[in-house]
Order: structure tokens, then C-alpha cells, then sequence
């Protein structure tokens, strides 16, 4: 309904899939555990599939506002100029953002931004038939802010993990001490969208890409990643030792045991904390990881079904068969066939 408001950038995958966990990799290492460079949190973006993005640069001047409903997208925003108001729904206060303040708003929830708590807000649809090219102007004339707006489509299935991530919305100051990495990825941003260069689309798909995963990654180095969940329990020294073994070895014949020397941890004790830190048991967690790569391997290989089996950890293809349909309510023939068949389509829902 909204794909006139934006100009659409389609992504294209690059590079492979690597398998991590061969013999080689794990022998190195006692009990298979990951070298201290292995980071999920890269093991998790690096599987993810952004199919396009959409965005816009919107100049509103005073008094103006803006609201879109919810849509299955993430979306973000970036003020490049002025002030405004944004207000998500769900969240009980609207959030002042001005200059150099970076957002990003879960799916499914509407939003709305304009100049005052108080003013008026038009609908987006009827905003749709004034715009310019790649620029949306409105208001009444007074003070000036500008926002570059836009959102994501992500393949449904292998962006689960990064919205697991992703509070209802995540905001970054530009004067906090987390956006210093933020500074560079804003400035390119608002720069190439402000111009019509050679290559442009090409350079805003890249930079919208950087600037969501770090994001998410200000979040966390902020402490925002709370208390529960596999982003809290990487910081957690012992839990976060297990969980990049199992990230980094998959295919490992993984115990409790096994998992709870790695965490340097009894048994009991690192299957209690794991189990109340992460939301499931290790087994559990294992079991979905696997699957996971495994689905990352039927997208994008041409792995016969006992490959994968084997390269997620399963000796026999009908056990790989059983647990796959069980996580993804499909087995693993039927997955490659549906999500070969998605063919890109444009984002379509809220901007800002």
C-alpha cells in the first residue's frame, strides 16, 4: 500500500554459508569448545536474509505529524535535522528525539511521529499522493526537522533470532557514548539519500543493513539486553562459554555434562542457571541452533537431506527428519521446497 513513499532496494545475497564444527576446527580446541573469537551474535546476522528495504527522506516543517499502522517490517529512523516526537504503540510515552538520534521499532506495531505531543496527526496513505521522487514534504511551515525513514523485509524464517533481539523500540542517542561506531553509518546514510549518485541504491541497502545490526548492538553493549534470552546470557562469562561452543560445533555429540565443564559449573547448577537465564534447557537450545543451521544449509546449499543431517549432528537422516519437522512444522523436503518458492517481493507498511 505505501511502496510509492519509498524508493526500494533490493539485497543480494554474498558469500557462503560455512559449516563450523569440522573435526579439525573441534580437536583444536579440548571438549569442543569454541576458540575466544567465535561470537553468535555475527553467527546469527551472518545466516539472516534481508530480501529489501524501503526508504524515504521526509521534510516536515510546523506544525506536522504523521502516523502509519502497524506492518510486518522493522523500520527505522534517523533525524537529520530539527526535533520530533515518536510514539510506538504499546509504549505508554512518547519519546523525544532530536538531531543525531537513531530509532528502530519492532514489527507489527504502529507508529507516529510529528512535531508536538499534541498536534494533529494526518494519515500516511493521503500524505503518499504529495510526494516528490524520494522526498515527502508536508506541514505548515514553521520550524523545520528532517527524518530518513525506511524498513526492512526480512526472510520471515531466518530473521526470528534478530528480532528475539529487538525491545518494541530501540533508541540511540547520537550524543551517548554507544553511537560513536553509529556516527559514520549516519552521516553516509543521510548523505546518499540526500543525492541521486551513481550507485547510490547500492551504498543505502549496505549502510541500512550496518546501521540496524549496530543497533542492536548499542542495545547491548548499553546492558539493554535484559536479563533473559541468549543476547543476556553471552555476557554471563560461564553460560556465554557454552553457548559459543554450541555455536561453534553444532554438530558436536553435546552433553550436559560436557557443556557444564566448558561453563566450569557442576552439572546441576549450569543446567538450572541455563535453563533460568536463557528461557530453555541446553539440550533445548541445541535442538533449535541445529535446526536453524540446518535451515540455513537446505536455503542455501545443495546438500542432499543426509548432508545436512550430518552436518547439524544427526547420524541418522530420520532422526534429522523427526526433530526438523518438530521445530519447523515441516520436514525438511517440504522446507526446501517452500522456501526456495518465496520469490523477493517489495516491503510494504509503516516508514518511520
Amino acid at each position: 500500500m505505501w511502496e510509492p513513499l519509498f524508493r526500494e532496494v533490493q539485497y543480494v545475497p554474498s558469500g557462503g554459508l560455512s559449516v563450523p564444527g569440522t573435526p579439525d576446527e573441534v580437536s583444536n580446541h579440548p571438549d569442543g569448545a569454541a576458540p575466544s573469537g567465535v561470537d553468535p551474535f555475527s553467527d546469527v546476522f551472518t545466516a539472516m536474509r534481508v530480501r529489501s528495504a524501503l526508504y524515504c527522506r521526509m521534510e516536515a516543517t510546523a506544525p506536522w505529524g504523521v502516523r502509519f499502522p502497524g506492518s510486518p517490517h522493522a523500520k527505522f529512523g534517523l533525524v537529520t535535522r530539527g526535533s520530533c516526537w515518536l510514539e510506538v504503540t504499546g509504549e505508554p510515552k512518547a519519546i523525544p528525539l532530536r538531531g543525531g538520534d537513531c530509532y528502530v521499532v519492532a514489527a507489527g506495531l504502529g507508529v507516529t511521529v510529528r512535531d508536538a505531543p499534541r498536534t494533529r496527526a494526518q494519515d500516511g496513505e493521503a500524505l503518499i499522493r504529495t510526494k516528490t521522487g524520494d522526498l515527502l514534504r508536508f506541514g505548515g511551515g514553521g520550524a523545520a526537522t528532517q527524518v530518513i525513514t525506511g524498513l526492512f523485509e526480512f526472510d520471515a524464517w531466518s530473521g526470528q533470532s534478530v528480532f528475539e533481539l529487538l525491545p518494541s523500540v530501540l533508541c540511540v542517542r547520537g550524543d551517548e557514548a554507544q553511537a560513536s561506531a553509529l556516527g559514520a553509518t549516519l552521516n553516509l546514510l543521510a548523505l546518499e539519500t540526500a543525492t541521486s549518485a551513481i550507485g547510490s541504491p547500492v551504498v543505502i541497502n549496505r549502510l541500512a543493513e550496518i546501521l540496524f545490526v549496530q543497533m542492536i548492538r548499542a542495545h547491548y553493549t548499553s546492558g539493554g539486553a535484559g536479563e533473559l534470552g541468549w543476547l543476556a546470557a553471552l555476557g554471563n562469562a560461564p553460560l556465554g562459554a557454552a553457548l559459543r561452543a554450541m555455536h561453534h560445533a553444532p554438530a558436536q555429540p553435546w552433553s550436559v555434562e560436557a557443556l557444564a565443564r566448558i561453563a566450569g559449573m557442576s552439572r546441576s547448577a549450569f543446567a538450572l542457571h541455563f535453563k533460568a537465564k536463557v528461557g530453555e534447557t541446553p539440550l533445548e537450545y541445541l535442538t533449535r541452533w541445529r535446526m536453524y543451521k540446518a535451515g540455513c544449509l537446505l536455503r542455501d546449499g545443495d546438500l542432499g537431506l543426509a548432508e545436512v543431517a550430518d552436518a547439524v549432528g544427526y547420524e541418522s537422516a530420520g532422526a534429522f527428519n523427526r526433530a526438523f519437522q518438530r521445530v519447523h512444522a515441516r520436514t525438511p523436503g517440504e522446507f526446501r521446497r517452500f522456501i526456495r518458492q518465496q520469490a523477493p517481493s517489495s516491503a510494504t507498511g509503516a516508514p518511520a
